[in-house]
C-alpha cells in the first residue's frame, strides 16, 4: 500500500514537471532567436547562394515557428543536434564530455554545503545566544551577502597568488588541487543558508513537546539531539536542497569560466557569446531535465519523512 501511495505521488510530480520544462525550452528558444546577431555573424562573407546553403543545412531557413516543431520533434528522439561552433560534434558529445567534471565540482560543493551547513547550524542552536551562535551567523550572513563570482576571485588572490599553495586555473586531469578552490567558492553560499535553516529549524524542535518529554525520560542529551530532533529539524533543510542544487548548477556556469574548468558551463558561455543556439538550448534543457529531476527527488525524500504529503 505505500508503495503503490509513493508511485502515485512520484507520477503526480512527474506529471507536473512536463509543463514546466516545456515553458523553459520554449522561453530560451526564442529569447536565443531574439538576441541581436546570427550564427555565422563571425565568418568572413559569403556569396549570397553560399549563405542560403549553410542555412538551409542548419534548417535556419525555415520559419521560427517551423524551427520550433522541428526541435521539439528532435527533443522527443533525445537529438540536441549539431553545434554550430564545434563542427566535428554533437551538442550531446559536447554536454557527455563536459558533464563529469561539472557533475564533481556541484556534487562535492553540495556535500560540503549538507555536512558544514547542517553541522555549523546544529552546533549553533545547542548554543543559542551564545558568542559561538554569533560567530556562526556572522560567518553565515558573511557567506549569504558575498556571490560565489565575488568569492571566487578572492580565493584564487589569496590562496593562488599572495600564498601560492593551489592553482589558480585548470583542470589538471582532475587533481584536488585544481578541484578544492572551485568546490569553496561554490560551497560557500550554500553553507551560509543550509546553516541558517538548519538553525532556525533546530531551535523550534528544541522547544517543542515531545523533545521535552524525550528529556524528561532521563535520555542523554547527545541521543536526545540524533534520534528525535535531527529527523524534524532536516524536514526545512530536505526542501530547500532543490532550490539549492538549482543555485549550485547556475552557479557553476559563473565558476567553470572562471578557473578554466571542461565543464557544461564552459560550453553554455562559449555557446551564448557565438550564437550558438543548439548548444547552448542543449545545455538549457540538460539543466533544466536535472534540477527538475533533483526537484522530484527531494520531494519524494521529503514525502518519505512526513507521510501527510503523500496524500492525494
Amino acid at each position: 500500500m505505500a508503495a503503490r501511495i509513493m508511485i502515485a505521488f512520484a507520477a503526480r510530480r512527474c506529471l507536473s514537471a512536463l509543463p514546466t520544462l516545456l515553458i523553459v525550452i520554449t522561453l530560451a528558444f526564442f529569447m536565443m532567436r531574439l538576441a541581436p546577431g546570427g550564427p555565422f555573424d563571425q565568418e568572413r562573407a559569403l556569396p549570397p547562394e553560399i549563405e542560403r546553403n549553410v542555412l538551409a543545412a542548419y534548417n535556419l531557413d525555415q520559419p521560427l515557428w517551423r524551427q520550433y516543431l522541428d526541435y521539439l520533434a528532435d527533443l522527443t528522439r533525445g537529438d540536441f543536434g549539431p553545434s554550430f561552433k564545434y563542427r566535428d560534434f554533437t551538442v550531446a558529445e559536447l554536454i557527455a564530455n563536459g558533464f563529469p567534471a561539472s557533475l564533481q565540482i556541484g556534487g562535492l560543493a553540495m556535500l560540503c554545503a549538507i555536512v558544514f551547513g547542517v553541522g555549523l547550524g546544529t552546533v549553533a542552536a545547542l548554543h543559542q545566544n551564545s558568542p559561538l551562535d554569533y560567530t556562526v551567523m556572522t560567518f553565515a550572513m558573511t557567506g549569504i551577502a558575498v556571490p560565489n563570482f565575488v568569492m571566487a576571485p578572492l580565493l584564487t588572490l589569496l590562496f593562488g597568488v599572495y600564498l601560492s599553495l593551489l592553482p589558480v586555473a585548470g583542470w589538471g586531469d582532475g587533481a584536488w588541487a585544481n578541484k578544492l578552490l572551485p568546490v569553496i567558492a561554490l560551497a560557500l553560499p550554500q553553507v551560509a543558508y543550509i546553516a541558517r535553516l538548519t538553525r532556525g529549524s533546530m531551535i523550534e524542535v528544541l522547544n517543542s513537546n515531545y523533545i521535552r518529554t524525550a528529556r524528561a525520560k532521563g535520555l542523554r542529551e547527545g541521543l536526545v539531539v540524533t534520534r528525535h530532533a535531527v529527523k524534524g529539524a532536516l524536514l526545512p533543510v530536505v526542501s530547500y536542497l532543490g532550490p539549492a542544487t538549482a543555485a549550485v548548477a547556475t552557479g557553476s556556469v559563473v565558476i567553470e569560466t572562471i578557473f578554466d574548468i571542461p565543464g557544461t558551463g564552459r560550453y553554455f558561455v562559449e555557446g551564448a557569446l557565438n550564437r550558438d543556439y543548439p548548444l547552448v538550448m542543449g545545455v538549457v534543457v540538460f539543466y533544466a531535465a536535472m534540477i527538475i529531476a533533483l526537484n522530484l527527488a527531494v520531494d519524494l525524500l521529503y514525502g518519505l519523512m512526513d507521510p501527510k504529503l503523500r496524500r492525494p
